[in-house]
């Protein structure tokens, strides 16, 4: 877990989850040989509202849309109002409340 962005609006947290593969899965058997092959991901990130109180988890090509949003932005040198109206694009899907963070 990783912090990427905390402003008064959004925050914004990389997880790296590592997957157990099912038991039929052939990379499981290959692992299971002491071969050295990755670990399966679940990469993502978190998106949180301060102001809506909701968060959302994406993942897959969402996620990979939404950092390659932010490494497009980061290159134009972005201030904090540029970041947090893209962030909120992806933020306005969230429907989760947030309990405890």
């Amino acid at each position: 877990m990783h912090m990427l962005y905390d402003s008064p609006s959004y925050i914004v947290v990389q997880f790296d989850v590592p997957v157990d593969p099912s038991p039929g899965d052939a990379a499981h058997a290959a692992q299971a040989d002491h071969t050295h092959l990755p670990a399966l991901q679940r990469d993502g990130f978190e998106i949180v509202d301060k102001f809506t109180r909701k968060e959302i988890f994406i993942e897959g090509a969402l996620a990979q849309t939404f950092q390659e949003g932010v490494e497009a932005l980061i290159e134009q040198g972005p201030d904090v109002d540029d970041l947090d109206a893209f962030i909120a694009t992806y933020a306005n899907l969230g429907q989760q409340p947030v309990v405890m963070h």
